[in-house]
């Protein structure tokens, strides 16, 4: 998500939620913006930009990460899936950025434009199939 906090991408499985993912995505990013002025500098300083946990809710833990150019990736993951640890939603996110950071380097890509890639699609749906 860019900076002025509209989607360029977003996926879901189940899809009969998908509305609820999508509110839950757009509340928890004050929730990233938050974090990251409560970090101020040291966010700038650091090289991790893995914000972990943002919050827990009954259903869903949701997580976030920030790019050095600001751009924010969220992640909803169901609760009751406790096989995931901080370390695989941590390499989920670089992953995420490297494939992020593929399309921007496409000549043909348009910064800020909604993301149709199928390769970072691919990508995502392989993220979400191993997490299920």
């Amino acid at each position: 998500m860019p900076l002025n906090n509209y989607p360029l991408y977003i996926r879901s499985i189940p899809t009969e939620n998908e509305l609820k993912f999508h509110y839950t995505v757009h509340t928890s990013l004050d929730v990233v913006d938050e974090k990251i002025s409560a970090m101020g500098k040291a966010l700038v300083d650091q090289r991790e930009l893995y914000l972990g946990l943002l919050y827990p809710t009954e259903d869903y833990k949701v997580y976030g990460y920030v790019t050095n150019s600001k751009v924010k990736f969220v992640m909803v993951v169901d609760s009751s899936n406790t096989a995931l640890r901080d370390n695989e939603i941590r390499s989920m996110f670089r992953k995420l950025h490297n494939s992020y950071t593929d399309i921007m380097c496409n000549p043909f890509y348009n910064p800020g434009d909604r993301i149709h890639s199928r390769a970072f699609d691919n990508m995502v749906t392989s993220m979400m199939m191993q997490v299920c």
